[in-house]
């Protein structure tokens, strides 16, 4: 079996995987009052501060389908028996459902492209496992099986500290956002079972909803060990309380992190998160 695991810049990658020569990732294009980035070439922090300055919303494209396509031709003619896509999940882009017809196009070559239902690091972190499986010598269906698992049991809650980048982003109106923001609203937001972006909770006061983040963990990880992830887009303060409050929990694997900017356009500056995968 040759294998390659394909994603997009959605997934946060670890700089360890980001050069092996299996993995192959699309960009998606982000663009701020005008001018087009690549994710993979722009640094969170200087994304973060391009958004605080913006004039307009900040916006995010699905990626190339015509791109992939070819990636995938020529991955066929390079030998590859298998290809594994884990892409952003369709509740939040159109780009799978656009793509999936590309997994019959291919006589000589396994193409699968399962639902991730979950993105940036956690989806990072899929990626991560499925080339582990790959080095540890395990079988496709092995390899798929193990996704599965993750992707059943993982999960993502979000505070979103500025109610303004919902409303740039479309989904929350500015009415809404100034009424939410003078009654000092922090909504809590988390990834459905479908792969969407929706309300959990809305809770008044950002210590109250801190402390809402660290009972979602520990009731969302009652079930095994999972590896525990505190994610910020620039709120470095807030993701050390939630940092130091898994460690204090007994949590061994915790990992403090940056959301990339693909995700970050979507919540804004100053969101925190906590995300689990099962170890």
């Amino acid at each position: 079996m040759k294998l390659a695991i394909v994603t997009d810049t959605s997934a946060d990658i670890a700089e360890t995987y980001k050069t092996r020569a299996d993995l192959f990732v699309l960009e998606i294009p982000i663009s701020i009052d005008g001018v087009d980035y690549e994710p993979s070439k722009m640094k969170a922090e200087a994304w973060f501060d391009l958004m605080k300055t913006s004039k307009d919303a900040p916006k995010t494209s699905q990626p190339s389908v015509a791109e992939l396509a070819i990636l995938l031709k020529t991955l066929e003619k390079k030998g590859y028996t298998h290809v594994l896509g884990l892409f952003l999940p369709s509740g939040i882009s159109g780009f799978y459902a656009n793509a999936f017809y590309l997994q019959s196009e291919y006589n000589n070559m396994k193409v699968e492209f399962p639902e991730t239902f979950i993105t940036a690091r956690p989806l990072g972190y899929m990626v991560e496992t499925a080339l582990d499986g790959i080095d540890a010598g395990k079988t496709f269906d092995e390899i798929k099986a193990t996704f599965e698992y993750q992707r059943d049991h993982d999960t993502a809650f979000m505070l979103v500290d500025d109610l303004k980048w919902l409303a740039k982003g479309g989904r929350l109106s500015n009415a809404s956002a100034f009424v939410g923001t003078l009654m000092n609203i922090k909504p809590l937001l988390q990834f459905s079972e479908e792969g969407e972006v929706v309300v959990y909770d809305k809770v008044r006061t950002t210590k109250k909803a801190i402390a809402a983040m660290k009972k979602l963990l520990l009731e969302r990880t009652q079930d095994g060990d999972y590896k525990v992830f505190v994610l910020n887009t620039g709120t470095l303060d807030r993701a050390q309380e939630l940092y130091d409050f898994a460690i204090e929990q007994g949590f061994k694997d915790v990992e403090f992190t940056t959301l990339g900017p693909v995700v970050a356009t979507h919540l804004g500056v100053g969101a925190v998160a906590y995300a689990v995968s099962p170890k």
